[in-house]
């Protein structure tokens, strides 16, 4: 039997993958398996609409009695878009619940303790590192209370992301350039500044493969900062997406105002200067860089920092590292910044 859970649940973690973000909720992805554990039901939590057990309770109907239901995340105990989830699951019948990872949620969590006192078997931790990356930024936004930050930057090989005069489009080709759109459309918040801005005049959207905006519901917050003032004849005023403006350069406010506004996942690009503000603080989770297959010899740097000496060099892990088209990606994870960066 523990093969056939096994496999349930990396058919929800797959589930949960294709229905794609679900910020500021968690992704989450069930299967729901009868009493002889054939699957009979399969569900996915859809972006502010039903969640993952709801659905697949929903499609596996009186077959779920007696059985198992397999889920990537703890079922919630509180009433969101829909009601507890917990609740669903008693009503069914179910006669057992996997979980791959608890809740840390101090509202919706402690699911497992409401199905056990419901007389139902739990048990958590089945292919937990499996399901962990989709709800990765969730979880820390979740425990750490400010949004996850990934930084993107493109650059050349000498490390320059703009040539003297400004320009910076376009660095990497356009490989790279749908390749960041997968990144972007996995968060709630793409968010630059104000030079940048009024320097590229970005869009600051999820696009598809034909360069084409998704639906304004399925785009993340657009938002400035900075006190510049931006005319409001500029692109990120159009009305595809959302944008916020906040009038401040700092790392920790902006980080406040988003968190007030249910951000989860901070896409950060457009600009040294915010970047380097972020990294300075060691507000930075994540980097993604984009190394273009050529060289300016002069121009602006990927970051603006104050590093004097190279004992303020800070480590960063390579998670991934591939070619996309002709450009290399680079994907990792800041270290320890130095002490003194946060006096």
């Amino acid at each position: 039997m523990q093969g056939r859970i096994e496999t349930a649940m990396r058919r929800a973690i797959d589930a949960a993958r294709e229905r794609g973000n679900c910020l500021p909720n968690p992704t989450v992805g069930c299967v729901v398996l009868d009493a002889d554990g054939v699957e009979v039901g399969v569900g996915a939590t859809v972006r502010q609409g039903a969640h993952a057990e709801i659905e697949a309770l929903a499609a596996a109907g009186e077959r779920a009695r007696g059985g198992t239901a397999v889920v990537t995340l703890e079922p919630c105990r509180h009433v969101g878009n829909t009601g507890p989830c917990t609740e669903a699951l008693i009503r069914a019948g179910v006669a057992r619940v996997v979980v791959a990872q608890t809740d840390p949620h101090p509202e919706a969590g402690g699911g497992a303790d409401v199905l056990r006192a419901a007389g139902i078997e739990v048990e958590t931790g089945v292919l937990a590192d499996e399901a962990e990356p989709h709800n990765r930024a969730w979880r820390f936004a979740v425990t750490h209370g400010r949004p996850f930050v990934t930084w993107k930057y493109a650059a050349t090989l000498d490390g320059l992301s703009a040539a003297p005069d400004g320009s910076s489009k376009w660095i990497t080709g356009p490989d790279a350039r749908r390749d960041v759109q997968q990144y972007r459309s996995q968060c709630d918040a793409i968010v630059a500044g104000t030079g940048a801005v009024l320097a590229d005049d970005p869009r600051l959207t999820v696009r598809d493969a034909d360069d084409l905006p998704l639906p304004y519901e399925l785009q993340p917050l657009r938002v400035v900062v900075g006190e510049s003032t931006i005319p409001n004849y500029y692109r990120v005023f159009d009305r595809v997406a959302p944008t916020l403006m906040i009038q401040s350069r700092e790392p920790e406010e902006v980080l406040a105002k988003l968190a007030e506004n249910h951000v989860k996942h901070v896409w950060l690009e457009g600009g040294p200067r915010l970047a380097g503000g972020f990294w300075k603080a060691g507000l930075i989770d994540r980097v993604i860089g984009y190394i273009a297959p050529s060289m300016l010899g002069s121009g602006r740097a990927a970051l603006e920092g104050e590093a004097a000496t190279l004992a303020d060099l800070r480590p960063i892990q390579i998670d991934d590292l591939r070619m996309i088209g002709p450009d290399i990606r680079i994907v990792g994870t800041p270290g320890q910044a130095p002490r003194e960066t946060y006096v």
